[in-house]
Formats: structure tokens, C-alpha cells, sequence
């Protein structure tokens, strides 16, 4: 089963898929977010199943654990943390959340 939130985390310096960063999903409201889910990305470097099967409409952060990530492997990184925020919006069954890493830059766009 695939959740509402999933990601794919590529390493552009290995060229591999990037196994074991750790991702977390929050709600965010005006002053304040909440923890809903945590992960940990796979061999192939995915997360299925971040977070329920459905999210109502409003703003929510993916955060990825990169500095540990780096660390692991002996590698410096600027960027201990990358958080995006994106938009649920009602009627809209799954996002996917993919990010591009490096120890000094990062990408991500809207998936399918």
C-alpha cells in the first residue's frame, strides 16, 4: 500500500540511491507544526508509506535527516536538515516528495 506521502532520495554524488536518511512528515499551522509520521528510507533509497492514507487540505513539511546522513559516511555537508513545505489541496489522492542530495546542494520537485 502507498500512503498519501511518499519520497525518493538520490545521492548526486554517488549516483546511488540514498538508503537510510531519515524522513519525517508534520502538519504545519500558522504558529506551530505537529510530528505525524517518521521514516526511514529504504535500499532504494524511498519512503512508501510517510504518514497516513489521507491528509486534509493545508500545508505540510517533509524534513530530511541529511546531516546525518553525511555523517555516517565521513562526508561534511552544509545543509544538516532539508525541510520542504508543500500544499495538500483536497481531492488530490498522493504526493511525492523527491529530493536530489549533495553535501552542499539539494533539489526537489513535484513527482508523480
Amino acid at each position: 500500500m502507498t500512503s498519501h506521502i511518499t519520497t525518493h532520495v538520490l545521492d548526486a554524488v554517488s549516483g546511488l540511491p540514498a538508503a537510510g536518511v531519515a524522513v519525517s512528515l508534520w502538519s504545519v499551522g500558522a504558529d506551530s507544526a505537529a510530528r505525524l509520521a517518521d521514516a526511514t528510507t529504504d535500499a532504494d533509497g524511498r519512503v512508501k508509506d510517510l504518514g497516513p492514507e489521507a491528509l486534509d487540505p493545508g500545508t505540510y513539511r517533509v524534513t530530511f535527516a541529511t546531516g546525518d546522513y553525511f555523517a555516517a559516511r565521513g562526508v561534511a555537508t552544509f545543509y544538516p536538515s532539508i525541510t520542504i513545505d508543500f500544499t495538500v489541496e483536497a481531492g488530490r489522492d498522493h504526493y511525492h516528495v523527491p529530493c536530489l542530495l549533495s553535501p552542499f546542494a539539494y533539489s526537489t520537485y513535484r513527482g508523480s
